[in-house]
């Protein structure tokens, strides 16, 4: 059977260009350790260019970048576990980036904040190189990642490394996904459940902050509140501050709803809220399916494209 069809030119290829080194830094022991990235980007016929030195798609100019922070409690995983589920801002027109930072293993807070910090400066001083526009990137993260992201988007100064220092850290807008953006109120829950012998750990160095902050047994429950404190963006809110979307789970079991409450409150008393959206998503857990459904990636796309500039909308895989 032979049929001749005529599919359009709406979409554009899709490139996933992996382990590109951002960073060198050392880890606890003192080795040496290569930072890396991936980046998703739609950039032309790659295969037909490397082949050929030629490319059959005009350029569309350079492409607002959006970073995507992984969470697993700081834990560490794969910088590319969740890049499926980001591919649709790629299909919305930006440039995406997967980041790997220092696990709480590899090292103590705030080397995971520098580490992301690091990648935004990278990435912008290789805009050129790779399609992007510098003066539009953004973050988004979940959990662990959720509390990096909305750290960034605090716009502080400080925890930058001695890298790509000729460019900003400084990002264009945020999503916050059930981020841990106040640890010291995540821990006074911590501190009640470790006394139960069914609890999964027994000791505050066990748990997910106690491994961020290198606690040890005898680290006090004050130091310990000190140290996230100093680690929660809720304490950093200041007029830098990027437009923000924060989205919450009415039904998380592991970061109650009242983090992301109190925090979106502190923002409000700061005068900031018109730069702040707060979705409370129905019957969410913690990263369950709700997160990544239509309807919720939907408005993700659509608050990128208002706050990095990109003049069009994801509508299944075409342009508005």
């Amino acid at each position: 059977m032979r049929v001749k069809i005529n599919p359009g030119k709406q979409r554009r290829s899709i490139n996933f260009i992996d382990n590109i080194v951002y960073s060198h830094v050392n880890d606890l022991q003192g080795n040496p350790m290569e930072l890396t990235l991936s980046l998703m980007v739609q950039n032309g016929n790659c295969e037909m260019r490397l082949a050929s030195g030629r490319d059959d798609e005009v350029s569309t100019g350079k492409q607002p970048l959006v970073i995507w922070i992984n969470g697993a409690g700081w834990r560490g995983v794969d910088k590319n576990l969740m890049a499926a589920e980001m591919e649709f801002l790629a299909e919305a027109g930006f440039a995406v980036a997967n980041i790997y930072y220092r696990s709480s293993k590899e090292g103590h807070f705030p080397a995971q904040l520098v580490d992301c910090k690091t990648a935004v400066r990278y990435l912008r001083s290789h805009a050129e190189e790779y399609g992007i526009d510098p003066e539009h990137i953004g973050v988004i993260g979940r959990s662990a990642g959720g509390h990096l992201a909305a750290f960034l988007a605090m716009n502080s100064s400080g925890f930058d490394s001695r890298e790509w220092t000729d460019t900003s850290s400084k990002v264009q807008a945020a999503v916050d996904m059930f981020g841990l953006a106040d640890i010291p109120m995540y821990s006074k829950i911590t501190f009640e459940l470790i006394k139960r012998p069914d609890y999964r750990w027994h000791s505050m160095a066990e748990t997910h902050e106690g491994a961020l902050f290198g606690v040890t047994g005898e680290t006090t429950e004050e130091e310990i509140l000190a140290m996230g404190a100093k680690a929660s963006p809720i304490n950093y809110i200041n007029e830098d501050m990027c437009p923000m979307a924060i989205f919450h789970g009415d039904q998380d079991p592991l970061v109650p709803l009242a983090v992301s409450e109190h925090f979106y409150e502190e923002i409000q008393k700061a005068g900031l809220g018109d730069r702040t959206e707060f979705y409370v998503v129905e019957n969410g857990g913690h990263g369950t399916r709700e997160f990544f459904q239509p309807m919720t990636k939907q408005i993700i796309a659509d608050f990128f494209i208002k706050h990095l500039k990109l003049g069009r909308r994801m509508d299944n895989g075409t342009d508005k």
